[in-house]
């Protein structure tokens, strides 16, 4: 439903107190114009900086002397109103005047007598702030951003040369994804800047000969610039692929499978990852976005906690709508117990806080299916809430063991290749070492010129460190955590066959 269409319905219900959430004033108010010119209402916008307009005269001219002053505007209004008319004053980013007994009261005033003389209230604003004593009087609705439809438009009103946008429907559809969660004025600037750099690129050798001047890349660019504007996300957009990551394939099936299901009804929720520390959970998160096309967005739930009463809730709730914003998208929480660990016991050793964060999560999660797979990762399941794993808020929970022989051996070769080592040289006892640990050898055997015996004295497997958590968490998993690397639950007796000569050792490694 467009704003019109919303406005319009509550203005005919007699709503005379509206409250509408834009980041796209100009447009917005537009879209009222034309809805006030067809059904014969009279207009009048104001902001602190032009003052007080009214719809058929010329900008800015003021109705009422000292218009620019903002009870004089809520005042006004009732000169706008007619015996048989409709009259809507739209107040701009008047959030910012909501703190005054003055202003409110004379809003309090103007909505209750809006109901009789048909006079509406309209406050334009990019944050939703009602003061209590309005709480009642104001219906509060969101202007939504421009659907594939209208960004489709905005993309062909910039592309006046043919070439400018793609023939190919895939093609085209990875441009409007990357172009979905921009504002309108957002999205004409990003395709406008994306034929800019095409016009600067040499063409004399004929490699973008054929290739659209308008592309995703640049739209990417912007929107990561956005969330990194903003201070509360991070947009990862790497190249890491599957195949730099051994092992894992049951999980990674799963997730290629979900992503990529034709189904209209069953949406991708996401998976939680618990396992030990350095078997590529956060680098699958990573690279599933690079295999999918989607962008991978970093959820750190500590970074949104607020000092003041009801900030980190708030802050929770921006960061939901920035990655909805964002859409389609992998939504990366990495270590996600650290973040809900003060939830259990009701969240009274922070005062509530981490719950109010953690059912701002679970709301998006549920009303925004399909927008953001999440991938959750953790290392410790005692400390994570049991409503977080149960059935229907996720669409699998995967144990990620330590890497198996054959698993060792693809990850030692990944690695080998990555700094130039040759695979024929001997390698260390590997065994219950992380893909962390492998890739740490041998990124110290090529800093350091050694070779990798050598290297792995500097190695201590987290089978050492941790192995008394590791061995609690592997009797936790079994039976009730899918296994990462093979189809079905991950037992003990699989786990053992397939790593012969597994033990947790409790001594210092002997490399």
């Amino acid at each position: 439903m467009t704003l019109a269409e919303r406005l319009s319905e509550y203005v005919r219900a007699a709503f005379s107190g509206i409250y509408i959430r834009s980041h796209e004033h100009d447009d917005a108010i537009a879209e009222i114009a034309r809805l006030c010119r067809d059904r014969g209402w009279s207009l009048a916008t104001w902001d602190v900086d032009r003052g007080l307009a009214v719809a058929g005269r010329s900008e800015g001219t003021n109705a009422v002397p000292g218009a620019a002053d903002p009870l004089a505007a809520i005042r006004s209004l009732g000169a706008l109103a007619t015996p048989e008319g409709t009259a809507l004053l739209v107040l701009r980013n008047f959030h910012r005047f909501l703190g005054s007994a003055e202003v409110i009261q004379a809003l309090d005033s103007q909505i209750s007598a809006g109901k009789q003389s048909r006079t509406f209230v309209v406050i334009l604003a990019p944050v939703v702030q009602v003061p209590v004593e309005l709480e009642r009087q104001l219906v509060v609705f969101e202007h939504d951003l421009p659907d594939r439809d209208q960004l489709l438009r905005i993309a062909r009103g910039v592309a006046t040369e043919p070439g400018d946008l793609p023939d190919d429907p895939e093609a085209l559809g990875r441009i409007l994804d990357a172009a979905a969660g921009m504002t309108r004025v957002e999205a004409e600037n990003a395709f406008s800047l994306s034929l800019v750099r095409a016009e600067g690129r040499s063409s004399a050798d004929g490699r973008f000969a054929g290739v659209a001047r308008i592309a995703p890349a640049v739209l990417w660019e912007m929107k990561m610039a956005d969330l990194r504007k903003s201070g509360l996300l991070e947009m990862y957009r790497g190249g890491e692929c599957f195949a730099d990551l051994g092992g894992l394939e049951n999980l990674k099936r799963f997730c290629l499978r979900a992503l990529r299901s034709p189904s209209r009804r069953a949406r991708p929720r996401g998976v939680l990852l618990l396992g030990v520390p350095g078997t590529g959970k956060s680098r699958f998160a990573k690279a599933l976005g690079h295999e999918v096309g989607r962008p991978t967005v970093v959820l750190d739930l500590g970074k949104l906690k607020g000092s003041l009463v009801g900030q980190t809730e708030e802050r929770t709730r921006q960061a939901m709508r920035l990655l909805s914003a964002t859409r389609p998208n992998i939504a990366f929480a990495d270590e996600i117990e650290k973040g809900l660990a003060a939830v259990q016991g009701g969240g009274a050793a922070d005062g509530g806080v981490s719950a109010g964060q953690f059912g701002a999560l679970l709301t998006h999660m549920a009303d925004r299916a399909g927008d953001s797979f999440f991938v959750f990762t953790a290392n410790d399941v005692s400390r994570l809430p049991p409503e977080f794993t149960r059935a229907g808020r996720l669409n699998a929970v995967f144990f990620v063991v330590l890497p198996g022989l054959e698993e060792r051996r693809r990850i030692w070769q990944i690695h080998l290749d990555r700094f130039g080592i040759d695979s024929s040289r001997r390698r260390p006892d590997d065994r219950d070492w992380s893909g962390a640990e492998i890739e740490t050898c041998c990124e110290t055997a090529d800093l350091l010129d050694i070779d990798l015996m050598e290297a792995a004295q500097f190695i201590v497997p987290v089978a050492v460190t941790a192995g008394e958590s590791i061995e609690r968490l592997r009797n936790w998993a079994a039976g009730r955590c899918l296994s990462a690397d093979r189809p079905g639950l991950y037992t003990r007796v699989a786990d053992a066959a397939i790593k012969p000569g597994r033990n947790v050792r409790r001594d210092p490694s002997s490399n």
